[in-house]
């Protein structure tokens, strides 16, 4: 078994020094991407297919390959409450305190609770369509274990009113909130941010010596920050293939086969809501292909990830660079775009559940009233999923709960969960990205010369055309 990992481990540095290769020729970032993206796929096929599912000698594998894949998602973690931070405060210092905050907050909240209700109706529609039912389902120890776990999880959901939800936004402690110990953290670092930002404003005209002294601070703090971000985002290649490879060879392929119309179904409404992000971008005088490939490289890590929060700086960084969007609306967008009206798993997820769920008790899918309180609760759900924590499992449970079905359905889709949950969290990134290019150009704040210009995305800070 020792042999045989050392073997695993030594092809997968010789992927990596190839990578590595393609960064020292200056290859386009978002190619790296790909090549990350395909030789992950290829190398968890290969070991699947020579080990079989369920190795010791892969999952042994897989927990050095964490070490880069894991390792990465941590760098990125580490840099979100920095970047938020100073971008926030350096925005609204720009901003002067004027009412545009209100605007850009207001609006970005706007498209991403309107998307997530349009995200409801997609999830019920192709549920219909495939006839999705939860009778017959089988379940085994794991489903068995995942349905006893969401029995005990489910007392937390039925605390939680919206009142209680959205005070879990607010930051009693920031300096807690920093080390990122709460599921709305994010949230709450970008409320902490925006008053010591107005605070600054605040005292502009009193104290100029003192604001300008301030101001100083933060332009060095975000010029440092922004660096950091660029080291770690050139480790995107790399944590794309550990990733990759993590989720290839430990899939087990004959549970996807036995739910595979659900798969199925899934992957046809995440498509269909991507659809509408780029007729929305069209709708707003964009060019929905050119977004389309801009926004690739940050969709493709998150599909990777399955990690909205971890896709902030690359989602920050591909507004700004790519869409020519302000670094400003580009964080709001991005910070409330993780935690509030996820379109994949606030939105599509527990709405397909609840219609699969909902002929076991007797209730036709298609009545109009059922579908109306359905998406109702979805749209209030998806304000308080990141404050109980457990993304859209828990977002299932507030919404199953709320209906009064049963919640330990929902744990007989564990087995396939993994592959649902990229196009998920891809779909959640996208949401985020329409919301800000839908603020920024309604605002006329976008950059046009960015958004058009044709170069190859460059996100890492290498010259991708040398």
């Amino acid at each position: 078994m020792a042999l045989s990992v050392i073997f695993n481990l030594a092809i997968f540095i010789a992927l990596i020094y190839f990578l590595y290769t393609l960064q020292s020729k200056y290859v386009a970032f978002t190619k790296r991407v790909f090549a990350g993206l395909g030789l992950g796929v290829v190398f968890g096929g290969l070991l699947q297919l020579y080990y079989g599912a369920g190795s010791d000698i892969i999952a042994t594998s897989i927990d050095y390959f964490d070490i880069v894949g894991k390792g990465y998602v941590k760098l990125l973690q580490m840099i979100i409450i920095p970047l938020v931070m100073v971008s926030i405060i350096s925005a609204i210092l720009k901003l002067n305190g004027g009412s545009s905050l209100g605007k850009i907050s207001g609006m970005t909240l706007g498209v991403l609770v309107v998307t997530t209700m349009i995200a409801a109706l997609v999830g019920i529609a192709w549920s219909v369509m495939f006839g999705l039912s939860a009778e017959g389902l089988t379940a085994g120890a794991a489903e068995m274990a995942r349905a006893e776990a969401l029995q005990t999880n489910l007392g937390k959901v039925e605390t939680m009113s919206l009142a209680n939800m959205l005070l879990e936004f607010i930051p009693a402690n920031p300096f807690l909130d920093m080390t990122g110990s709460r599921k709305t953290s994010t949230i709450a670092v970008v409320i902490f941010s925006i008053f010591v930002g107005i605070s600054a404003t605040g005292i502009a005209s009193k104290k100029p010596e003192i604001f300008a002294s301030f101001e100083q601070f933060i332009n060095v703090a975000q010029a440092i920050v922004m660096r950091m971000v660029t080291l770690v985002l050139r480790l995107t290649p790399y944590g794309v293939l550990a990733l990759m490879t993590k989720v290839i060879s430990g899939s087990n392929y004959a549970d996807i086969v036995n739910l595979a119309n659900f798969v199925l179904a899934s992957y046809g409404a995440l498509f269909s809501m991507f659809a509408i992000h780029l007729a929305i971008i069209a709708m707003i005088g964009l060019n929905p292909i050119r977004h389309l490939k801009k926004i690739i490289p940050v969709l493709t890590f998150a599909f990777t990830s399955r990690s909205s929060a971890a896709s902030i700086p690359m989602n920050v960084q591909t507004q700004e660079k790519a869409l020519g969007i302000p670094n400003g609306i580009a964080n709001f967008a991005a910070s409330f775009g993780s935690t509030i009206g996820q379109n994949g798993c606030a939105g599509i997820y527990p709405a397909m559940l609840a219609v699969m769920i909902a002929p076991t008790m007797g209730i036709n899918p298609l009545d109009i009233s059922f579908i109306v309180t359905l998406v109702a609760i979805i749209t209030i759900s998806s304000f308080g999923v990141a404050g109980i924590g457990g993304g859209a499992t828990f977002a299932a449970l507030i919404v199953l709960s709320a209906l009064d079905f049963p919640v330990a359905l929902a744990g007989l889709l564990i087995s396939i969960e993994p592959l649902i949950d990229m196009g998920r969290t891809a779909l959640n990134v996208s949401g985020s990205i329409t919301a800000g290019s839908v603020t920024s150009k309604l605002m006329g704040e976008t950059n046009m010369d960015v958004f058009n210009d044709g170069q190859p995305v460059n996100l890492d800070g290498e010259d991708a055309t040398a």
